[in-house]
């Protein structure tokens, strides 16, 4: 028996898994608990008597020396207090984004929409890239050596924003006042990015008329969520112009990132927002953004451009490290 967790700023998602199926899986809101160590208590009550062989549990956050300080949330997480609390020592922590890149790896073609229809899907073998905006925006680099793949984990989503256009250069200037010492790309795709961008653009009009999507907003419980559906459905215009706008700016840093490991093997796109806007993003401002590199416009058309729809790829990677680690 294993246990794979995906842990992001917003949830927790907490599986156990026998040779062949999931046996039990849980979902948590994460900002609920005080800590990790709390989360994972209720949890295994719930299994009192299972004995649990591996554990790997992918993590919104830098790991350093196997242990992880969250980014988005106030936990710290320590390899040796949850190998405790399993009762094994076969337990490892990696990024979320490294946890995302080993699912992207094992999941079937059908779980994957192209935004660049004249590349097919891994077309080439070679380095791979993952990208994904979610509560924050996460990043990784997989490298090939030829026969095998290994995943690079990283932090580039908190790399500094670098506005393209007019319209992004004000951008800036806009969530400078909000975040004086830096401004990441972060800031831009991820959730709160998102209601970021839909507020610069409210400000910049000329008429103040609340709309209906406004008044909703003065109450959402998520309002990039609110925002987004109001983009695909077209019932909002500054919305539709939100979303063109950041699908613009997240496929100029997947260039960006593609640019740093020229992943002919493909860049995927992971996390939460692109399946929910993908209509938005198949339009054509995420591969402009994209291909937006001047000489290298070529070398990047080459690359096929996917968004992953499995809900989960962060938990089955997870899964498939720590059945690695039994082999």
């Amino acid at each position: 028996m294993i246990l794979a967790g995906d842990i992001g700023g917003t949830k927790t998602l907490l599986a156990l898994f026998d040779q062949q199926q999931c046996v039990l899986e849980r979902h948590f809101d994460s900002g609920h608990y005080p800590s990790f160590q709390a989360l994972l208590t209720e949890f295994l009550g719930l299994i009192p008597d299972l004995e649990i062989k591996a554990a790997c549990i992918g993590v919104a956050g830098p790991i350093v020396e196997g242990n992880c300080k969250t980014t988005n949330l106030p936990w710290h997480l320590v390899n040796h207090d949850i190998s405790v609390q399993l009762g094994t020592s076969n337990v490892v922590l990696i990024n979320d984004l490294e946890a995302a890149a080993w699912g992207v790896l094992t999941l079937p073609s059908d779980q994957f929409v192209s935004l660049n229809p004249l590349v097919p899907l891994r077309s080439r073998q070679g380095n791979c890239a993952v990208i994904a905006a979610g509560t924050g925006l996460g990043e990784a680099i997989v490298f090939h050596d030829g026969q095998d793949f290994h995943v690079i984990a990283s932090e580039g989503g908190h790399a500094d924003f670098a506005p393209t256009t007019a319209q992004q250069i004000a951008l800036l200037e806009f969530m400078q006042t909000r975040y004086p010492a830096h401004v990441s790309y972060e800031r831009l795709l991820s959730g709160a990015g998102i209601v970021a961008i839909y507020a610069f653009l409210k400000q910049a009009q000329a008429d103040t008329t609340s709309t209906v999507l406004d008044v909703q907003l003065e109450t959402a419980s998520d309002a990039a969520a609110m925002i987004g559906a109001a983009a695909v459905a077209e019932t909002d215009a500054t919305a539709v112009a939100a979303l063109t706008l950041f699908a613009q700016i997240y496929g100029a840093e997947a260039g960006n990132l593609a640019l740093k490991c020229l992943p002919y093997g493909g860049i995927y796109l992971a996390g939460g927002i692109a399946p929910k806007c993908l209509p938005i993003l198949a339009k054509g401002a995420f591969l402009e953004g994209f291909l937006a590199k001047g000489r290298y416009h070529q070398t990047l058309s080459e690359i096929a451009v996917h968004v992953c729809t499995e809900p989960q790829t962060g938990l089955l990677g997870a899964r498939y490290v720590a059945q690695r680690r039994l082999i």
